[in-house]
């Protein structure tokens, strides 16, 4: 098998995975609360890459970095798993998971926007005419279509759904400084973030063991949503030629997701979730032609 077959393996692994997070969620929401859900998985996910880096000898590496390197991670620990799972979850308690879990594929546009004011990046109108697209597609699935009165069928969790593609974002941004080994940088963010998410519960709801149920869903969410597929991932990355070769194989994920949240949660898909999807889906793929189509112009000019 050459390195871009098994880049695509391990994409494709990682994108099934990803696709059953939504049901997963919603499933263990029936058990559990959305806090301690995030608690329990995101202590799943540091036993997970402290293992993953005493076995590939990566422990060593903590002892090289500096207190700004931990600070780092602290903050990004905060946006993420802290701060973007913490009102995804809640989305996902009180919305439809199709709902919650297409929502949020909106952040690649989210992080086009934030790149304006925080990178300084200009866009242009086929930039601008892409994030209508996908904007549009959020408001035919918040509004499940009713688009005459324009109301939310729920507009704490729609707000909480697009609210996590901004912390989703924000890491993205800030994670692109961060120069640390990557597993070391999970390691350290999942860390602070479980540090961040103890308080919370403890000062919120108090800290409670959860039954077999919940306990179980947070493990798998903590293993599967935030450890094993980012893993596979990265190493899709790194095997690929090219990373648009694999990247596009994300967009397989909502998709398969919606299948799976039909026929394992129970819930009846509606027609303005998947129209809603194509045009987010759209926006984005629209997006990168710009970007792209940006790039080949400005080299052109440089010749």
């Amino acid at each position: 098998m050459n390195l871009q077959r098994k880049a695509y393996t391990y994409a494709l692994l990682a994108t099934l995975l990803w696709s059953t997070i939504g049901s997963a969620f919603k499933i263990t929401l029936r058990y559990i609360s959305f806090a301690d859900l995030l608690l329990f998985a995101a202590f799943t996910s540091v036993i997970f890459f402290l293992i993953l880096m005493i076995f590939t000898e990566k422990i060593v590496l903590l002892k090289q970095l500096k207190a700004k390197d931990y600070l780092m991670s602290a903050i990004l620990g905060a946006l993420n798993p802290f701060l973007y799972y913490l009102v995804l979850l809640k989305a996902y308690e009180l919305l439809l998971a199709q709902e919650a879990g297409t929502l949020n594929y909106i952040w690649p546009v989210v992080l086009v926007l934030l790149s304006i004011p925080l990178l300084k990046q200009n866009i242009g109108w086929l930039s601008i005419l892409a994030i209508i697209i996908s904007f549009a597609g959020t408001i035919i699935i918040g509004t499940r279509g009713q688009l005459h009165d324009m109301r939310f069928a729920n507009t704490h969790g729609v707000l909480l759904a697009l609210a996590s593609a901004v912390f989703w974002a924000l890491f993205w941004i800030f994670n692109v400084k961060d120069k640390k080994d990557e597993t070391v940088k999970l390691f350290l963010n999942f860390c602070f973030g479980s540090l961040f998410i103890l308080i919370y519960v403890i000062f919120t709801t108090g800290l409670k063991i959860p039954g077999f149920e919940g306990l179980t869903g947070a493990v798998y969410a903590g293993l599967v949503e935030m450890g094993i597929t980012y893993i596979l991932w990265l190493k899709a990355l790194k095997l690929s030629v090219t990373t648009a070769k694999v990247s596009n194989l994300v967009y397989l994920s909502p998709f398969l997701s919606l299948i799976i949240i039909r026929f394992i949660v129970g819930e009846e898909i509606f027609l303005t979730t998947i129209a809603g999807l194509i045009l987010i889906v759209g926006g984005i793929i629209l997006q990168q032609f710009a970007e792209s189509t940006g790039k080949q112009i400005v080299g052109r000019l440089n010749k």
